[in-house]
């Protein structure tokens, strides 16, 4: 297989689930590509005890749409307890999803709004799933009393419409292989009128490999590809796109929370 393009930059794969059962086989061999590939940080999903046995890696909690019929207090309780976890840097991956419907629309209501509510309570970000859901996850999202530590839009698919939405309640906006699709200019035209401050890539792996990886599992190394696609949508260099979404990252995720690594 082919790697991932080389940067001496520092990147960083906002979100990506390397303890998926897709990565038993080669876990640690996927880890090492993404440290050759310059990806020296990585958010892992709801998964604090898995991000705790590496140095560069950090997670969230939250519980999903798809198995927000599957919440119940004890699930809160584990997030609470977690949530004091240094290594846990945000709540989510949360939100809506009625592509599935995998869980009732007014339980994943619920489920969403408690968990931005806890998210404001310890003082984190919240990353959003959402899917054909646009209206009422920004809606549920103002009722809870928005964004007083920030956010991520997770795997932003939108058009450059949906992106001025997000930003303007205060959102940074996450790209991953999707901004490389031949088919995703309305993507990639949402990436070009992104401020600086709030771009971040991602991965999403194992799903969704950007080109030339299309098809084929994804893993963090291929957050480099991401990024040099960016690069090129806004006429920038790679190693602007590393420096720029690195530093909003941390700045977003990290900055002031002792004890991290």
């Amino acid at each position: 297989m082919t790697l991932a393009l080389q940067t001496h930059a520092r990147l960083v794969d906002s979100h990506c689930h390397l303890d998926d059962e897709q990565f038993d086989s080669d876990r640690d061999a996927a880890i090492e590509r993404a440290l050759a590939a310059g990806v020296d940080c990585m958010m892992n999903i709801d998964a604090p005890e898995f991000a705790g046995r590496y140095p560069f890696m950090y997670a969230t909690i939250g519980v999903h749409p798809h198995v927000a019929a599957k919440a119940d207090e004890e699930t809160f309780a584990r997030m609470r307890d977690h949530a004091a976890n240094p290594k846990v840097l945000a709540v989510g991956e949360i939100g809506l999803d009625y592509h599935y419907d995998f869980s009732p629309r007014d339980v994943q209501h619920k489920v969403f709004a408690r968990q931005i509510e806890m998210a404001a309570e310890f003082h984190k970000p919240i990353v959003i799933h959402t899917r054909e859901a646009w209206e009422d996850t920004l809606a549920l999202i103002a009722a809870s009393g928005g964004l007083p530590h920030g956010g991520i839009m997770h795997c932003f698919t939108g058009d450059a419409d949906q992106a001025r939405q997000a930003l303007a309640m205060g959102f940074h906006l996450a790209f991953g292989g999707v901004l490389t699709f031949p088919k995703a200019e309305a993507v990639r035209e949402a990436a070009r009128i992104t401020p600086h401050d709030r771009l971040l890539i991602e991965t999403d792996c194992p799903y969704l490999a950007p080109v030339p990886f299309r098809g084929k599992r994804n893993e963090p190394a291929f957050v480099a590809e991401t990024a040099r696609r960016l690069a090129a949508v806004r006429g920038e260099t790679i190693e602007q796109i590393a420096e720029t979404t690195t530093g909003n990252f941390y700045r977003l995720c990290l900055q002031g929370r002792a004890g991290n690594g």
